[in-house]
């Protein structure tokens, strides 16, 4: 089976879709640009599809250039035969091929090799295929020479060959790791003398579980656990199938049953080859695929919790405030312009020890008052509802204030702060300022902000440090290209690590990009582009389309049309005897468009189709509607909380037992999956995001193990809707005034933001 055929079958899809694409990815062709602008060669393959065919691409190559390699090994020994050959070329995994060169792998001297140099092989095989007494069979191989002394030493040294040409048979061994996966049990305990009433592992000190049926992120738990030494893991099987796998073992290899000494000798080579070789080595490949396999969905629950919180909505290009709260060193306040550029920061000490109340109003109100600032962003750190409280105030005594303040998320900003990049950036200022520029930006617009950290750093992962670091870039790295490609950038107003984000670029192009924006002004043309040094035909093609240009001298470039169909929309507008200006955006007019009239050779249906598509609402920002969450007022740390009490919240996370929500204690709480909906629930995923604002009610409070339970089921009263429910109203708490949280969806304009909540029912100003 060809490479295209065994993916296109793994996929569902045909052969010549797989062909075609690993095509274009070999001429280094991006997954956004095949997957927007290639639709035709690949049959309209999306982008999901397209990254787990690039995966098995270079799993199945890395796969094939092993397989070369041990096949050259094995002819080199001369032992390679017609049927060995077509049974490696067939191998379908890394674990079956190197099971498969295990007889013939380099190895050091062992026991069996010692036992073959002194001719005790054909004393095995005659054990093992007739019938003969041992001890009488055995003292023809005495050989005082070879260090074989007496019957003895030659019956172990034939059973060393036996158990080691036993252990080596690559079917014996898939079909013996298959039982254990669907028969064993890991069993977990806790290391003599670490236990404590206190330990996050305390749950797993006496955990029994089926290996196949464990989640990943008690996988991930138990191994962490096991790793630092508290806990000890195995896996085991029940008493009264301990037997099977000897049985599995004699079935295989032949060894007859019965109580003959011969029978009994084969009886006990079997039982060693189970419990002396395989059960701790089948037992340790079960634990790593037990724990890749946690390892890749961990992967995945990061991958969707960050792609949601980089698509989460912007603000939009507003004059904002960015406030760094603290308490001893006082709370930065940072403001930027609808760019984001830095126009003015100070530090306000309202909080204890200081107690500067006044006197930082005074302050906050000049900045919001000399720039005009529509948003103020609050970090969700250390004394971030104190602050929240400041910004409250400031809005009662200044009602001429027009500004909306929203609590966002500060994970990360320290990292940016602290960074080269940030550096660079605000050489001169202190890395707090920088983190309440920071703050700013990401309410501004969350994607072109947090592309500038590393996503690990962000805080959305489930076990992130304990997973394969390598995997996890790439998959995390992918899912930023993705989301950057899938907006679309600003040409001119794009940072460095934004545009190296984009199809086609990479640091240095992005770098070359910002040189020349610089030194030749704003971009108005996107065949300007040609002229960035180091930028050719190529990667022109891949990333013009991303890229957009606003009020430049071809309309279409604030659009996702790629170039090579501006032809396209041209020929659409002469069809309709008006300028391609009147076509964009004109929905009147591009409903008269059919797909088919514009189908060509070179423009297929997909095109056509894509195209009529942008035109109707040219560069939209594909990201939901801004929306704001809020706390409420009075309820600032663990020990505010009461079992019952209900609360609005914003979640932070989701994993696969379930999401954590913030409700503004500095203590995430946790919705466990069996809490998020009345319904059962299989991936909390379908449910939730991170980012969702959501109704929740406290069902327990630890403040020893800093451990919120929270419910986002419905209490059993009438009235009461399920929390979270898109379609129910949930009453508000009573006699509970809030204050505004965590910004969820995005507007692009003061007036709309503020419709945009009084829609969601917030009072605004």
């Amino acid at each position: 089976m060809t490479l295209a055929a065994q993916i296109a079958q793994e996929l569902g899809v045909r052969p010549q879709q797989v062909a075609a694409t690993i095509t274009l990815l070999d001429e280094g062709a991006t997954v956004p640009f095949i997957a927007r602008y290639r639709k035709e060669i690949t049959g309209a393959l999306d982008d999901i599809q397209l990254r787990q065919l690039a995966l098995r691409v270079d799993y199945l190559r890395v796969l094939e250039s092993r397989k070369q390699t041990i096949l050259s090994s094995i002819e080199e020994q001369g032992k390679l035969t017609a049927e060995l050959k077509a049974t490696i070329t067939s191998a379908d995994t890394k674990v079956r091929l190197e099971d498969l060169y295990l007889p013939y792998r380099p190895k050091r001297r062992t026991k069996a090799q010692t036992a073959r140099e002194a001719g005790l092989e054909p004393l095995a095989m005659q054990l093992l295929k007739t019938s003969c007494d041992p001890i009488q069979t055995a003292s023809q191989y005495i050989n005082v020479d070879k260090e074989i002394l007496d019957q003895e030493s030659a019956l172990t040294g034939a059973q060393h060959i036996l158990i080691e040409q036993f252990s080596e048979q690559a079917d014996l061994l898939n079909r013996l790791r298959s039982w254990l996966w669907s028969n064993g049990i890991t069993t977990v305990s806790v290391a003599r003398g670490k236990a404590s009433q206190d330990s996050k592992f305390r749950d797993y000190y006496d955990h029994k579980e089926p290996i196949r049926k464990m989640p990943s992120h008690r996988a991930l738990a138990m191994f962490r656990g096991n790793k630092e030494g508290e806990l000890k893991v195995a896996l085991l099987v029940e008493s009264t199938m301990q037997q099977e796998p000897t049985n599995i073992i004699k079935q295989y290899v032949g060894t007859p049953s019965g109580n003959s000494p011969r029978e009994r000798w084969l009886q006990g080579c079997v039982e060693q080859t189970w419990t002396q070789k395989l059960h701790k080595q089948i037992e340790t490949d079960l634990l790593k695929r037990l724990r890749e396999e946690a390892e890749t969905e961990a992967i995945n629950v990061f991958a969707r919790n960050l792609k949601d919180l980089l698509l989460a909505a912007p603000a939009g290009p507003k004059v904002t405030i960015g406030l760094d709260p603290g308490l001893r060193t006082g709370t930065k306040a940072a403001v930027v312009d609808a760019t984001g550029k830095l126009l003015d920061h100070c530090t306000l000490y309202p909080h204890a020890p200081h107690k500067r109340w006044d006197e930082a109003l005074s302050m906050l109100a000049k900045l919001v008052s000399k720039y005009q600032v529509s948003l103020i962003s609050i970090g969700n750190g250390t004394a971030s509802r104190e602050t929240e409280q400041l910004v409250k105030d400031l809005d009662k005594r200044h009602p001429e204030l027009n500004f909306t303040s929203i609590m966002v998320s500060e994970a990360g900003a320290s990292v940016y702060s602290a960074s080269e990049l940030a550096s660079r950036e605000f050489p001169d200022l202190d890395v707090t300022i920088r983190g309440a520029v920071s703050i700013a930006r990401r309410l501004q617009d969350p994607l072109a902000e947090l592309v500038k950290i590393d996503p690990k750093a962000i805080g959305v992962g489930q076990y992130q440090h304990d997973v394969d670091q390598k995997l996890l870039a790439g998959s995390l790295d992918n899912v930023v290209e993705d989301g950057v490609n899938h907006v679309g950038v600003d040409l001119n107003t794009a940072s460095c690590e934004l545009l190296a984000q984009v199809a086609g670029l990479n640091r240095t192009t992005a770098q070359n990009i910002i040189d020349y924006r610089d030194k030749q002004g704003r971009f108005t043309d996107r065949k300007q582009l040609l002229k960035v040094p180091r930028l050719g035909a190529k990667a022109f093609e891949q990333c013009a389309a991303f890229l957009r240009i606003r009020e430049g001298k071809q309309p279409l470039d604030n659009s996702a049309v790629h170039p090579e169909s501006y032809s396209l929309v041209d020929k659409m507008a002469a069809t309709l005897r008006c300028k391609t200006t009147e076509l964009i955006g004109n929905g009147g007019l591009i409903q008269t468009l059919t797909t088919q009239q514009f189908v060509t050779d070179q423009y297929g249906e997909y095109t056509v189709r894509d195209v009529i598509a942008e035109l109707e609402k040219p560069g939209r920002d594909p990201r939901p509607e801004f929306k704001t969450a809020q706390f409420a007022a009075g309820i600032e740390t663990m020990k505010d909380l009461h079992v019952d009490m209900q609360l609005e919240g914003v979640i932070t996370n989701v994993t696969n037992f379930g999401a954590f929500v913030d409700i503004g204690v500095h203590q995430d709480g946790l919705v466990h999956i069996s809490q998020l909906s009345n319904q059962f629930v299989k991936d909390p995923h379908t449910l939730v995001k991170t980012g969702d604002i959501v109704q929740v009610r406290v069902t327990d409070v630890d403040e020893t193990r800093r451990r919120i339970a929270l419910s986002m089921k419905s209490p059993n009263s009438p009235g009461k809707a399920i929390a979270g429910d898109r379609h129910a109203t949930v009453k508000p708490v009573p006699q509970k005034p809030k204050t505004t949280s965590h910004a969820h969806k995005s507007t692009h304009s003061n007036t709309g933001l503020a419709a945009g909540l009084k829609a969601a029912g917030f009072k605004v100003k």
